[in-house]
C-alpha cells in the first residue's frame, strides 16, 4: 500500500470512531510527549476508582480515593498521572502507543470523563500547493476559486465603490478525507485557507478584491478571466 493510502485509511477510521461516540481524534508524531486531559473535573469519593484505560482492556493507571496513582508495569516510565488534574502524560510516544484512551470513574454509576483515539505517525503528510484564481462575468462580481491538487472551493463576491460583500454561490469538492478548504472576506481581501487535522498544517493565500475592481473601474473592462475558463 502507498503512504497516502495508509494516511487516508487512518483518517477515515478516526472520523468513523468519532461519529460513533464522543471520541476525540488526536494525531501525534513519534518521539514527542502527549497530554490527555479529562473533559470535566474528577472528584473521587470513598470506594471510587479512577482509571485510564487503553483499548478497552488494559488499565494503564489506577487511582483510588485518598491514594496514590498505581501505574501498570507495562507503562512504567512511559506515563505519568497528575493527581490534581487527573490528566495522563504519554512520554516519548511510539507507533505502538496508538489506540483508544479512556478515562473512567468507576462508582455506583460508571462515568467516562475523557476518550481519545490516538494515532502516532512518524511524520505528518505535507499539504499540497494551494492556488487562487479570480474570474468574473461583469464589473461588480468576482468568483474566487481556491484549489489544491485534489480539492476545490469557489464563492462569489460583489463589490461597489466602497465595500465588498460575500454574495454566496459556494461550490465545494473536498476529496481528501479530513481536509478543509475555506474562503472568506476580510478587510477587502479574500482569503483562502487549506488545512487538515495534523498540527501546524495549514496554508493561506490572500488576494485583494480592491485591486481587481480598481483595474476594472479604470478600464471599464473585466480585469480577470471569464469564469467558465477556470472550471
Amino acid at each position: 500500500y502507498s503512504l497516502n493510502s495508509i494516511f487516508c485509511f487512518l483518517i477515515i477510521h478516526m472520523i468513523f470512531i468519532s461519529l460513533l461516540s464522543a471520541v476525540t481524534p488526536v494525531f501525534v508524531q513519534t518521539g514527542t510527549d502527549l497530554l490527555l486531559e479529562v473533559k470535566e473535573p474528577v472528584v473521587l469519593k470513598e470506594a471510587d476508582l479512577f482509571t485510564w484505560n487503553v483499548n478497552g482492556s488494559d488499565n494503564a493507571v489506577r487511582l483510588v480515593h485518598g491514594g496514590k496513582p498505581t501505574i501498570s508495569p507495562n507503562y512504567t516510565s512511559r506515563v505519568e498521572l497528575s493527581a490534581q488534574t487527573h490528566s495522563l502524560l504519554l512520554k516519548n510516544v511510539q507507533k505502538e502507543d496508538s489506540g483508544v484512551y479512556r478515562a473512567r470513574v468507576s462508582a455506583d454509576n460508571n462515568s467516562d470523563v475523557a476518550e481519545y483515539s490516538v494515532t502516532v505517525l512518524e511524520s505528518f503528510p505535507v499539504l499540497k500547493k494551494l492556488t487562487v484564481k479570480l474570474c468574473s462575468s461583469d464589473s461588480t462580481k468576482v468568483t474566487v476559486i481556491c484549489s489544491t491538487e485534489d480539492s476545490l472551493i469557489s464563492s462569489t463576491f460583489t463589490c461597489d465603490t466602497q465595500t465588498c460583500s460575500h454574495e454566496g454561490g459556494e461550490r465545494a469538492e473536498i476529496i481528501t478525507p479530513g481536509a478543509s478548504l475555506d474562503v472568506y472576506l476580510e478587510n477587502g481581501s479574500v482569503i483562502c485557507n487549506h488545512s487538515n487535522q495534523y498540527p501546524f498544517n495549514d496554508l493561506t493565500v490572500t488576494e485583494s478584491l480592491w485591486d481587481v475592481f480598481s483595474v476594472t473601474n479604470r478600464t471599464n473592462n473585466v480585469a480577470v478571466a471569464f469564469c467558465d475558463k477556470l472550471y
